[in-house]
């Protein structure tokens, strides 16, 4: 399992993320964050300013969610693995 963090703070809403992974969307708020429903995530949390999904698989072997951290112009959003 591997986790994306979005630090909302730092998220501009550009969407790079957006055109990479398809697990990415835009909120009420017009800031990035993961879609619930979307395949492979687990669950995803919005504490204070930032968002995290826990989604099933590795970090290594998924490439959207590497293409879309590496886009994001601000480094608003990270990706590391987790334990079960």
């Amino acid at each position: 399992m591997f986790e994306i963090e979005i630090d909302r703070d730092a998220c501009d809403g550009i969407f790079a993320c957006l055109a990479r992974d398809g697990r990415f969307v835009e909120d009420d708020d017009g800031l990035a964050t993961i879609d619930p429903d979307a395949a492979g995530v687990v669950r995803v949390e919005q504490t204070g300013g930032r968002v995290v999904a826990v989604l099933e698989g590795d970090a290594e072997s998924d490439d959207d969610a590497t293409l879309a951290t590496r886009a994001c112009p601000p480094g608003a959003i990270s990706v590391r693995e987790v334990d079960a």
